[in-house]
């Protein structure tokens, strides 16, 4: 909703005051197709020249995600507190158990009461890669926990791939507006033998181009790469939060205490309070 309202404003606000100091739309509408096509196809050229094919359909997510927002909501964060409590209490009380869940996630009964939660490889692997090295003995807490950061480090800076992209291409647009200008300056040269008011608006389209480069940087793709880095990161206190939970397990600490340990580490605006929480786990204990 932010993203399209905010587009809505700074269109209407730049045109706006242009029309209301006078200007003309027909000069622009006229240029703005073809120049439009110019700096917009050689932008995409460039991204897809510059990224992988993973990279451009993650840039191509990463837009949609600016007008949907982030993809885990408050109860997805309540979700994964009680499937992580669920787990660490049979590795608890009984640690063969709890290799049927983890070798074979989408069998097990546990992450199959949380199928949005198992749909997401990131975090489904970082739960069972990092509870399959503790059933191995790798149980010195600092190692984990470096295991756990080079991990999440690696996963965010995955995430921000469309971001780079978009801020890369964002750089890129006025530059390109002054190539489109350029063209045509070129264009306006060869036929100066016109009249003034011909070759009055000839310069006219191609300042569109300048006009257009500039705008689409900074006031469309620019703010839409800071949305997407901002969503990701949100995003990425979901993983953080398992591994908050894995690291106050290996150091003994009990259960509910490991749970209200990545409780506060969610954001403050998905946080599930304290009363949701305990209430959620008393419903898995009854229905247990």
């Amino acid at each position: 909703m932010n993203a399209i309202l905010g587009i809505l404003v700074t269109v209407g606000m730049v045109f706006g005051g242009y029309m209301l100091a006078g200007g003309h739309m027909d000069i622009i509408t006229h240029a703005l197709p073809f120049e439009g096509m110019m700096i917009g196809g050689a932008a995409i050229g460039a991204l897809l020249a510059a990224n992988d094919f993973g990279t451009i359909k993650q840039t191509g997510a990463d837009v949609l995600a600016a007008f949907t927002g982030s993809k885990w909501k408050k109860s997805d964060y309540q979700d994964l507190l009680c499937l992580m409590s669920e787990l660490l209490n049979v590795l608890r009380n009984n640690p063969v158990d709890i290799e049927q869940h983890i070798e074979d996630p989408e069998q097990s009964s546990i992450f199959q009461r949380y199928p949005k939660i198992l749909k997401d490889e990131d975090a489904i692997n970082m739960i069972c890669d990092t509870i399959r090295s503790m059933l191995m003995n790798f149980d010195n807490v600092h190692q984990v926990e470096e295991l756990l950061e080079k991990h999440l480090e690696s996963l965010h800076e995955d995430k921000l791939a469309g971001s780079h992209a978009l801020q890369t291409m964002a750089d890129a647009l006025p530059a390109l507006g002054i190539v489109a200008a350029v063209l045509g300056v070129i264009k306006t040269m060869s036929s100066i033998d016109k009249p003034p008011e011909v070759l009055g608006g000839m310069i006219g389209g191609a300042l569109v181009g300048t006009f257009l480069g500039v705008f689409l940087a900074y006031g469309l793709v620019g703010p839409f790469a800071s949305r997407v880095k901002a969503i990701r990161t949100e995003e990425h206190f979901f993983y953080s939060m398992i591994g908050e939970m894995l690291v106050s397990n290996l150091h003994k600490n009990p259960v509910n205490i490991c749970v209200e340990v990545a409780r506060r580490h969610a954001p403050a605006r998905v946080r599930p309070s304290f009363n949701e929480i305990e209430e959620a786990l008393r419903g898995l204990k009854q229905a247990a």
